[in-house]
């Protein structure tokens, strides 16, 4: 499957594909182990797939982030900048980061508003 035929696919489509694509990966390692593994290519192959549909994913992702409004995104980093330390603190830092620029990259109300004659 190319990449132009998995960005038609729906985000449950995607998820599908993917379970099937790690379910043939494993399938593949486990002939490998044994030695009945007619083309060895096969496991690169799966193995880029997954990364692409996962990629896909993770864009989807994104763009979804960027959509939500400013008080969903402040409400987000309230609830992960008590969760900075402790476990899980690495994932947390890197969601927290990533909300503050997105947050940073939108212009804000007073910055829509111009003052004076604009010459």
């Amino acid at each position: 499957m190319k990449t132009h035929e998995l960005t038609g696919m729906s985000d449950d489509e995607l998820l599908l594909a993917l379970r099937d694509t790690e379910k043939h990966l494993f399938q593949l390692r486990f002939q490998s182990a044994t030695d009945r593994l007619e083309t060895p290519t096969e496991i690169g192959k799966a193995k880029r797939q997954i990364a692409r549909i996962k990629t896909l994913q993770r864009a989807r992702e994104l763009k979804k982030l960027v959509a939500l409004p400013d008080a969903d995104i402040a409400g987000q980093l309230t609830f992960l900048e008590d969760k900075v330390e402790g476990p899980g603190k690495r994932r947390a830092k890197r969601a927290v980061f990533r909300l503050q620029t997105i947050q940073a990259g939108r212009p804000t109300a007073a910055a829509t508003t111009t003052t004076g004659s604009g010459k």
